[in-house]
């Protein structure tokens, strides 16, 4: 009798087996390449949130100014449920418009950065559900995928997976040195932040159907720094297949008024000499040993440039010859982007510099902006601080146009955000709108701004799903072409119209895109 109940319980336990899904999506237990983790449920909706999962090894010691290399694998679960450590930056301190909300926390900061957090509401690994991959502003010096404006809570309960990930930053991911190319085996250096969001991106394609993600299904996404990483990213042959459709919100590298793009390795290694030289280091070796917060107070300028490695071309060249990566593209600026243009300056100044830069073409530009008075010269300097990010957004929504027909959307933010000080619709002001994350920013919001927050967010998440960004319910957002130019406004009214300030990129666009 009691070897028949035995028989019975475990035949029981058996079938119970056999009836619980194999794939459930664990939030204790979830399989990566390179070993188990754990996250936590977050809100009401209880969707699973990962933060800190690494994708790469600490770029520390010898790994300092080196292309990232692979985690090592550990036993047992990791616990992904505190913030991961920011990249090596100045401590954050409110300015300007942005406030704490938009700003990293202020613990933990180190050189060991090299982590992504994930959010998806699925409730199976074999969902598919469409992934944005999220590479955040701050001028290629500041940020971090933890920034509390970037919570990606709300958009994975419209039905998406959301990545953020941090990259190295200024000195620690952007130094090139001629000693530094000549140990590496692509005979270049520098652009190390470039390849630390490759590298995060391939573990997107590896990992994230762990977490009911579609790794042929993704999107990668930024502002500012961020949007600007967006159009390296698609520039770069190193990134092909990692990603489809993409999402830039105020940045490119497109040529302008001799912009970052114009660096190339001869000038980058340059700098870096200059850098190592002020550090009073004398070796690769001995500039490795400088603790990472000494490096921050030497100061100089980092971004990214062409190598001809991780990004071969001008990036003109790359995207108007069609050898950018094949994605659709949804793009735009805000009509406040750069509220301060430069230092103070007389209207006879203007003319001047117009007809030293502009020649034989200064008069066309002074018809376009105007500077007769000192009131015409505001105006004129308010719409140039504009086009410093609307110009580089139009010109990759037309050239995208341009090579595949239907394939990208237009955007104008204009919307105040309500509060003081007031800033207009700064630098800035759009993401917490786009990523329906308005309930973390302490300002007075109202109906419109609510409405503006649910629009904006699902026309992103449509986007992410389809690359269209259109859906029941939205006002129609056509598509944006040559012959026809619109743009979705998106403020206090929600509406397709002609581009802002059209007459003025366009004599921007005959001048620099050549």
């Amino acid at each position: 009798m009691r070897i028949l109940s035995l028989v019975m319980i475990l035949g029981l336990l058996w079938s119970c087996q056999q009836n619980t899904p194999s794939n459930l999506l664990d939030v204790h237990s979830v399989k990566t390449q390179d070993g188990l983790v754990s996250g936590k449920l977050v809100g009401e909706d209880s969707v699973k949130t990962f933060m800190g999962i690494p994708f790469a090894a600490a770029p520390v010691g010898e790994l300092r100014w080196k292309a990232p290399q692979p985690v090592s694998p550990w036993e047992g679960v990791k616990e992904c449920v505190a913030n991961p450590a920011s990249a090596i930056q100045n401590p954050p301190v409110p300015f300007f418009a942005w406030s704490e909300e938009f700003l990293i926390p202020p613990t933990p900061i180190s050189e060991d950065c090299l982590y992504l957090n994930v959010w998806t509401d699925a409730e199976k690994s074999d969902e598919k559900r469409p992934v944005m991959v999220w590479i955040h502003g701050g001028g290629f010096t500041g940020g971090s995928g933890t920034v509390p404006l970037y919570d990606g809570e709300e958009l994975a309960k419209k039905g998406i997976v959301v990545v953020t990930i941090n990259y190295r930053l200024g000195v620690l991911g952007f130094l090139s040195h001629p000693e530094l190319s000549k140990e590496s085996d692509s005979g270049t250096s520098g652009n190390y932040g470039v390849l630390d969001q490759i590298a995060a991106l391939k573990w997107v394609k590896n990992n994230i159907s762990q977490f009911g993600g579609d790794p042929k299904n993704v999107t990668i996404a930024g502002q500012s720094a961020g949007s600007m990483s967006v159009n390296v990213l698609v520039s770069s042959p190193m990134a092909k297949g990692l990603f489809n459709k993409a999402i830039a919100q105020s940045g490119a590298m497109f040529n302008y008024d001799g912009g970052r793009s114009g660096r190339n390795i001869e000038m980058a290694e340059k700098a870096g000499e200059e850098f190592m030289e002020k550090t009073g280091a004398g070796s690769l070796e001995a500039l490795r040993q400088i603790p990472a917060d000494s490096l921050l107070k030497v100061g100089g300028s980092f971004w990214p440039y062409k190598d001809g490695n991780v990004i071969p071309l001008d990036f003109d060249e790359t995207f108007i010859s069609g050898k950018a990566n094949q994605i659709k593209l949804l793009t735009g600026w805000n009509a406040d982007d750069n509220v301060s243009f430069g230092g103070p300056m007389t209207p006879e100044q203007f003319r001047a510099q117009a007809k030293e830069k502009y020649q034989d073409r200064a008069e066309e530009y002074l018809k376009l902006f105007p500077a007769s008075t000192p009131e015409e010269l505001e105006e004129t300097r308010s719409t140039l601080s504009e086009m410093m990010f609307g110009y580089q957004n139009f010109t990759w929504a037309k050239i995208q146009s341009d090579l595949a027909p239907e394939s990208s959307f237009l955007y104008h933010f204009t919307r105040i955000p309500p509060g003081e000080p007031n800033y207009g619709a700064f630098h800035s002001a759009e993401f917490s709108y786009s990523f329906h994350t308005l309930k973390y920013w302490n300002r007075p919001f109202t109906d419109v701004d609510y409405k503006l927050e649910d629009v904006m967010s699902q026309y992103w998440v449509n986007f992410v799903k389809s690359g269209n960004p259109n859906g029941d319910g939205l006002p129609n957002w056509p598509a944006f072409s040559s012959d026809n130019p619109m743009l979705m406004e998106l403020g206090d009214k929600i509406q397709a119209i002609k581009p802002p300030h059209l007459e003025q990129i366009q004599f921007l666009e005959s001048v620099y895109m050549k």
